[in-house]
């Protein structure tokens, strides 16, 4: 019998995914994390930015938005030099501007997390996929999340890219019914 995801199959997939994925976050520079994670991993496999994601806090700061926003053209250069990161142009680009954005949208709703969350009311999405072939790679929460942020200005921000941030940020729990993940992230039965 299954009890975990088929897509874990390194063991540093395993423990990310034991550990972090799907569980819901409200901390603000987690969600920069995340969605600068995803960003680079466009094209790229998952597990390739998990070996680089201790690179990526020591390279942008621990990922503190304030600082990133304040990147100018010297410190980019820099971290193209950085064997800890991916070190694509565009990508390095858009996580400085995304900085920016991402203040913006702070300053806008007093924290991304409330921003996010009012996507879906403040509750988790709970999937009952049977089999992890079953999961979309975007839905039509993907697809709005996105279309608002490259409104905001955003790079690196598609709807497949979104629905993996929504998953990985626990905003939508796309753990299989067989996996033990599942119950653990949903968190106890509603008694309503």
């Amino acid at each position: 019998m299954k009890n975990r995801c088929e897509w874990a199959i390194s063991d540093l997939m395993i423990e990310y995914h034991d550990r972090d994925w799907g569980v819901p976050l409200h901390d603000d520079q987690r969600f920069f994390e995340m969605l600068t994670l995803e960003g680079a991993q466009a094209g790229l496999s998952w597990e390739t930015v998990l070996r680089k994601r201790e690179g990526y806090r020591a390279a942008f700061d621990n990922f503190d938005v304030e600082k990133i926003a304040s990147y100018g053209l010297e410190r980019i250069e820099a971290l193209l030099q950085n064997p800890g990161i991916i070190r694509n142009r565009r990508k390095i680009e858009a996580t400085v501007g995304n900085a920016r954005a991402f203040l913006a949208i702070r300053q806008e709703f007093g924290t991304f997390d409330a921003y996010v969350w009012g996507f879906i009311g403040g509750e988790p999405v709970h999937n009952s996929w049977a089999d992890i072939a079953e999961i979309p790679a975007t839905t039509p929460l993907s697809d709005n999340l996105s279309a608002d942020l490259k409104r905001r200005g955003f790079k690196f921000v598609g709807a497949t890219i979104c629905y993996a941030f929504l998953q990985s940020a626990g905003l939508v729990n796309d753990h299989a019914v067989y996996c033990f993940r599942n119950r653990e992230v949903a968190g106890p039965p509603s008694l309503a």
